[in-house]
Formats: structure tokens, sequence, C-alpha cells
């Protein structure tokens, strides 16, 4: 049941994924752009952040901060791994004509987006410890969750449960070790 609704998309997500993915085809912003924007939020760079904050600021906050990280993403990845299989929603490109990906998908389903679940992870982390950083780091999540869309890979809904998914998972691991 919540699959068929899922699929059966509403129409101001399909309308809204067919605005921002329509920006490529005026050439608003470069794919380019777009596409180092979401590889920035592959997951390679969030252990060395973690560690740096460890190693660099007093322990004070780095070790909580590490702490946090430490249980908020496996729970997250674990969370998002079985979301995701039991949704099995399709990628836009896969359900919409004339949609394709400009950036090949890690995996097969679209909900939610595992890119904008981590790096809203991580902008909360940032700005729970380090209150300057909420307006840049949630610019950037905010970002990633825009080229998700942009790129083919997920639809509106997708960014959004990935945004939810992932500020909730980091709330949960500075809840842990509080």
């Amino acid at each position: 049941m919540l699959r068929q609704f899922t699929n059966s998309l509403t129409r101001w997500d399909r309308l809204l994924f067919e605005h921002i993915f329509g920006w490529g085809d005026k050439r608003v912003i470069p794919n380019r752009l777009f596409r180092l924007i979401s590889w920035s939020a592959n997951g390679w760079l969030y252990p060395f952040l973690g560690i740096y904050v460890y190693l660099t600021v007093n322990s004070t906050i780095g070790k909580p901060f590490l702490l946090s990280a430490a249980i908020a993403f496996p729970l997250e990845r674990l969370l998002y791994h079985l979301i995701k299989q039991s949704m099995k929603r399709d990628r836009p490109f896969e359900r919409i004509v004339d949609v394709e990906f400009r950036v090949r998908p890690p995996d097969r389903f679209s909900f939610p987006s595992g890119h904008t679940a981590s790096a809203f992870l991580i902008m909360t982390l940032l700005a729970s410890f380090f209150p300057v950083l909420q307006v840049p780091t949630f610019l950037w999540a905010a970002t990633v969750g825009i080229a998700r869309v942009y790129l083919g890979v997920h639809y509106p809904t997708d960014v959004l449960a990935g945004a939810i998914l992932g500020i909730v998972t980091a709330r949960i691991g500075i809840w842990f070790i509080m």
C-alpha cells in the first residue's frame, strides 16, 4: 500500500521534479557543479571529518561529536536500507519519459535519498556542536538534495524523506551521548 502511494506520484512532486530537472535544459546551472555538490555527499569524507574534529577541537566537543556520529551514521544507514528495500520506489528516469539520469545512481531504488540523509545528518551534528556553522551547512545539505533531483535520480519527496531521516538519526546520536 505504501509503495503504491509513493509510486503514484502526487502532482506537486512530479511538477517540482520536472521544474528542477528542467534547469538542465536551460543550462541555468552547469551539470558539473551539481555533480560536484552531489559527490561531496558520497560519504567518504565523513569519517575524516569526525576524526579531524576529534583531534583538533577540545575534548569537551570533539569526543561527543565523534561519539554522536558513531551512533548516528550506522543507525541512519540501517534505516535507510530498510526503508529503501521496503518501499522499492522506481527512480524518476525509470518512470518519466525523456528523463535520463545525469549521474549514475548508487543503487536501484529512489526512496529515500541516501546522499541527502547523510548530508542532513552531518549538517545537524555540525550545527549542534558548532552553531556558527548552521547556515552554511544547511545551505550545503539543501543543495545536495536539490542536486539529486536535478541529476534525475530522486524525486523531491525522496529528498524530503532523506532530510528527515538524517536529522532524526543525528538527534538520536546526540541524545545518546548527552
